[in-house]
């Protein structure tokens, strides 16, 4: 497949030209098509594709996909990852708020984004969805879908060692086995280590266990397959992952608000313990922290899963699937929002979500009508905790919040082949949703439930031209559940405060334009307009009883165009391109036009790559990678006053791999990050300081070795 956002090419080592470009099945319509002859904006990464660019959880894949932006500050946990596309992500973590893009996991969704195993192995392909996918993916799929494919268990055995080492302490330990243990049953084993030193120190705890921002993590994935038959097989899955590191890099911002409490010391009326701070009471190297809480300074993860996948083919025209799953994950985070010694604000976290989904499909073809059909339950019980050495205005400080949902779901999407050139499909699928939540900030818990219905449908053609070229358009609705204020401090004021928004709706209209323009050029292009009703975005501010997040319910319409190639200029040189443009107009409220925040009108990247042999018969394959990411604004505000301006960013990532003739083995030197950019993933002006969350993505160079046995 190609090596990049690009989702229309098959590779293998050394092809002619005139065979270099060969159209790839994808899953993405939950039936295996050919990708040029999907109706949606999609690209897709294969693993080999993961390795040579050096993508090594989500966060890389966010910065080679159009219109797609992966941020990781939640809590300042160094393993969350909240997708942002065309407009539409999650700016929190907290139980009662919903992802916009959804996460699947060889079909099974992922209800929380923080605390899980984002270490990108044993992976058989990535394909991001972009544009509402309510239909077959269902609610929180509003902005798109990411499916993750590991590789299934067969017959061919397979052992593979990867071994890393690099600048900032980076030391990776990977091993994939996979075996028949007869004819009916085999297995694959992934596990690993993967360990990288912080980016700056805790100048005030000088027995901190970990630097900031450095990360060790443990992780394993054990697959086994049952297949008696070639109409029936069994896939049994369990994987964890376990890890530790420093709070994530952040910096708080005095000075520039001088009417907020930290820079006058008074807050509400009265004076702050700590009395007036300024930016020289932070520590002077954003990279270091100078909070004088231990409690922050660790942060932790850890997820396992269990998942049972069966399929049935009863004849030559149906077949069954059934995918039931039950996850688990928690997490230790917080920060410490004064940024300094003082103990006044600084909220140490803990997290944790259970949930068990079950999904029946029924799929075939009745004559010239194909279908994919299926029944869908899903419940999450989780909760969040602030609390033990929390405070607020150097007070105590409590946030108890807790919330279980039951979504229940039919769906049922036909296609039909009209010509041998022509293809319509269409698609619904009916959701419930029920949440139960309680919040506690001090004064007492506070009970709240809400239930919400909605009718999702799609409706698409695509037409193969004479040329081979695909043209599509497509109408798509998504929907997502209503959500609750992620943190109520308004119930001190307003005892019913404590309500859920109504649920979101987006519809989705999108042309294109895909395929193999001659036989060493393949392209795709899509034109899309989406608008959404009722979206909240999150809005945190101080209040009297402590930080407050609430919901602003918006309108918003999100309209662009993206482009991805892959071109063969010769049998050895390869371009791979990406372009994203997204216009995000947010309907005024009271006067004021919100932004729609973390979301970069322009994305681009841009990945050439030449390889060439050696006399001896060994290949020196060389790539480089650009990334950009357009300005963009942390808040739904584009107030120039309030400092939440997250500049555009350019990263270049570098590979240079050495492959013998004999194809045992792999050496590679990498740089990822070449120029050591340093970039914002968020910023929050709360009306009293500013928040500044830094990345994690500084530069390293090292060396990786890959050893097949």
């Amino acid at each position: 497949m190609a090596l990049n956002g690009n989702a229309f090419a098959q590779e293998t080592p050394n092809q002619e030209a005139d065979n270099a470009i060969e159209a790839i099945t994808v899953t993405a319509t939950k039936r295996a098509q050919v990708i040029y002859e999907v109706p949606i904006a999609i690209s897709a990464f294969s693993g080999d594709a993961l390795a040579a660019q050096g993508i090594t959880d989500l966060t890389d894949v966010g910065k080679f996909v159009p219109n797609l932006n992966v941020t990781g500050f939640s809590a300042g946990h160094t393993s969350s990852a909240n997708p942002f596309i065309r407009g539409i992500g999650l700016q929190d973590h907290l139980i009662t708020t919903d992802p916009g893009v959804s996460v699947y996991v060889d079909g099974v969704y992922l209800g929380r984004q923080v605390g899980q195993n984002w270490n990108l192995n044993n992976i058989e392909r990535i394909e991001v969805l972009r544009g509402p996918q309510g239909t077959l993916y269902g609610r929180n799929s509003i902005g798109g879908a990411i499916n993750i494919i590991t590789k299934q268990p067969d017959a061919k055995p397979v052992a593979k060692v990867v071994t890393q080492l690099g600048t900032r302490g980076r030391m990776k330990a990977d091993v994939f086995v996979n075996r028949a243990m007869n004819d009916d049953f085999s297995f694959n084993l992934n596990a690993g280590y993967n360990a990288r030193d912080g980016l700056g120190e805790f100048i005030n705890v000088p027995d901190a266990e970990y630097d900031v921002g450095e990360t060790k993590d443990l992780y394993g994935r054990l697959s086994v397959k049952y297949a008696p038959s070639s109409d029936f097989s069994l896939v049994f899955t369990a994987d964890a992952n376990d890890g530790e590191g420093g709070l994530r890099p952040y910096t708080t911002l005095i000075d520039e608000v001088p009417t907020g409490a930290y820079y006058t010391g008074v807050r509400f009326g009265a004076p702050l313990p700590s009395g007036p701070l300024r930016n020289t009471d932070v520590a002077a190297d954003p990279y270091d922290n100078a909070t004088g809480t231990k409690a922050i300074t660790t942060v932790s993860n850890k997820a396992s899963g269990l998942s049972l996948t069966a399929d049935w083919n009863w004849s030559d025209t149906l077949a069954s699937k059934v995918v039931v799953s039950s996850r688990s994950s928690e997490y230790k985070a917080g920060l410490d929002d004064d940024g300094t010694i003082y103990a006044l604000d600084h909220y140490p976290e803990q997290g944790e979500a259970d949930q068990t989904s079950i999904e029946f499909q029924l799929n075939g073809y009745v004559g010239d009508v194909d279908f994919v059909s299926g029944l869908y339950w899903f419940n999450e019980e989780g909760s969040n905790l602030q609390g033990e050495d929390s405070s607020f205005n150097a007070g105590g400080n409590l946030l108890d919040m807790r919330q279980e949902t039951t979504s229940k779901a039919v769906f049922v999407n036909v296609g039909y082949d009209a010509t041998d050139s022509l293809r319509v499909s269409a698609g619904l699928r009916y959701t419930q949703d029920e949440k139960e939540a309680s919040a506690n900030v001090g004064i007492g818990p506070t009970l709240a439930k809400d239930d919400w219905n909605e009718v999702s449908y799609d409706l698409s053609a695509n037409y193969t031209l004479e040329n081979g070229l695909n043209v599509y358009g497509t109408v798509q609705s998504g929907y997502q559940s209503g959500q609750f204020p992620a943190r109520p401090y308004c119930l001190f004021g307003d005892p019913a405060c404590f309500i859920a928004s109504e649920n979101i709706t987006a519809v989705n209209y999108e042309m294109g334009l895909k395929g193999n323009v001659t036989e060493s050029f393949s392209m795709s292009i899509a034109v899309f307009n989406t608008e959404f009703d009722d979206l909240p975005y999150q809005v945190s501010t101080t209040s009297e009883g402590g930080f407050n997040t609430t919901n602003l319910v918006v309108e918003q319409t999100s309209r662009g165009i993206e482009f991805e190639s892959t071109a063969y200029f010769t049998d050895n040189f390869k371009l791979h391109t990406s372009v994203g443009y997204i216009d995000v107009d947010v309907k005024e409220q009271d006067g004021i036009k919100p932004v729609a925040p973390l979301s970069p009108k322009y994305t681009a990247s841009i990945s050439p790559s030449y390889e060439f042999e050696l006399s001896n018969g060994a290949s020196v394959n060389m790539r480089l990678d650009y990334s950009f990411r357009d300005k963009m604004y942390g808040e739904p505000s584009s107030d120039p006053g309030r400092l939440t301006q997250i500049d555009s960013r350019e990263l270049v990532n570098v590979d240079i791999s050495y492959t013998p003739a004999e194809g045992d083995w792999k050496a590679s030197l990498y740089g990822a990050n070449i120029f050591d950019e340093r970039y914002d993933n968020a910023r929050l002006n709360t009306g009293d300081y500013i928040l500044v969350v830094m990345s994690n993505d500084a530069s390293e160079f090292g060396a990786r070795f890959t050893y097949n046995f």
